[in-house]
């Protein structure tokens, strides 16, 4: 059997990796045989970058701009 779990974050608690985190972990308890595919969404808000690190396996970086133009 396959489950695939696919959370949005819970707003100001847990990001959406560590939610299905949590469920898999719950789920292996009742099915732990089943293959688990995580992957975790977002709204475009809260955790939409951390779920598009995630999704594609790219880096978060950080600068500095001027401005809106950057």
């Amino acid at each position: 059997m396959k489950i695939v779990i696919a959370p949005d974050s819970y707003k100001e608690s847990l990001s959406a990796s560590e939610v299905a985190q949590a469920i898999e972990k719950g789920f292996r308890e009742i099915f732990p045989d089943a293959q688990y595919v995580s992957l975790p969404v977002a709204d475009g808000g809260e955790g939409t970058v951390e779920a598009m690190i995630a999704a594609t396996q790219g880096k978060e970086h950080f600068r500095v701009g001027n401005g809106s133009a950057g």
